[in-house]
């Protein structure tokens, strides 16, 4: 039975590339993070999202086994000792760094030996995933000849040459121009698609919006909410916009007290009992719908509303940037 019981403990382990219970990191005057869990199930893509300095890049690092936590308990690949599933894993640190003397080939297949990869085999699959981008031409190539973008994208190969079962990115979309962050969502999505596992930290929400099934929000070093991207829209009610060609009637009463009159159109929270009730007391009013749009809030909009206004303001800064 015990045996049993500890297979059945396994098991459950196995359906998450990483959980986190209870995190906490203090330093010299300063508690980074303040109590922190979550769950990433195998071969999802998940993100913590939150705005500059709420914790993000300390959560994913203490979760990696870079740094030890204050207190609490994480679990990466079934290891207890994150360090262990090294060699499973790809990190993409915000602070980028390569060998400017290097070549992209060689950069590639450096990154991939630190991971346990032979470095004849890193350059043949650093060849490969060149050539496989149309990126062929930077093989031979120095770093210190590579822009910014270009710079990123060959430490992010670097990330995977590996072929990790975990990849791990900070801020993985800053400083890259719109083409180059489409590339890297569409990058993302074909690992996801392979079965790896992609956790990534953003201040952006529409990349989060974008690609993640689960997130989790990061205000002042909490976890103010965690679990499906769906479920952080479910915190608000769908809004209505509706314009009418009377005035006013008896249908005004289908419509909640705190509905705002903008011109010709009122906007609203969509009533608890559903639309079907406001539409027959419009049209057994004599309303006269001329538009009837009904919207589901936005990540943004479950964000401010899970976190607050300061830490949404915080975000817009952090985008701004």
């Amino acid at each position: 039975m015990l045996r049993q019981a500890q297979h059945l403990r396994d098991e459950a382990a196995a359906a998450y590339a990483i959980e986190a219970h209870d995190l906490v990191k203090d330093f010299p005057g300063k508690r980074a993070v303040d109590g922190v869990s979550l769950s990433v199930p195998e071969g999802s893509i998940y993100g913590i999202l939150g705005p500059n300095g709420a914790g993000k890049t300390t959560t994913l690092r203490m979760l990696l086994g870079i740094i030890e936590p204050s207190s609490g308990h994480r679990r990466l690949l079934g290891h207890d000792q994150p360090l262990h599933a090294a060699e499973q894993v790809g990190y993409l640190p915000e602070e980028r760094g390569l060998y400017p003397a290097m070549t992209s080939r060689e950069a590639i297949a450096f990154m991939g030996a630190l991971r346990g990869l032979p470095l004849a085999e890193g350059r043949r699959r650093a060849s490969a995933l060149l050539a496989d981008r149309g990126l062929g031409d930077w093989e031979k190539r120095p770093i210190r000849s590579l822009s910014k973008g270009m710079a990123q994208t060959v430490q992010l190969l670097g990330t995977l040459v590996h072929r990790p079962r975990l990849v791990v990115l900070d801020e993985p979309f800053s400083g890259l121009d719109a083409i180059n962050q489409e590339k890297l969502e569409e990058l993302i999505r074909a690992e996801a698609a392979a079965g790896t596992t992609v956790i990534f930290s953003t201040h952006v929400i529409a990349h989060a919006e974008r690609l993640c099934e689960r997130i989790a929000i990061i205000a002042a070093g909490s976890v103010a909410f965690e679990g499906a991207v769906d479920q952080a829209r479910d915190q608000l009610r769908p809004i209505v916009q509706l314009r009418t060609r009377s005035p006013d009637g008896p249908w005004r009463a289908a419509l909640p007290p705190d509905a705002r009159r903008q011109g010709d159109s009122w906007k609203f929270e969509l009533p608890p009992g559903g639309p079907e009730p406001l539409l027959r007391a419009l049209i057994d009013g004599d309303a006269g719908i001329e538009t009837l749009s009904i919207e589901r809030p936005g990540l943004h909009d479950a964000f401010v509303a899970i976190a607050g206004e300061a830490a949404a303001a915080a975000l817009r800064t952090g985008e701004a940037q």
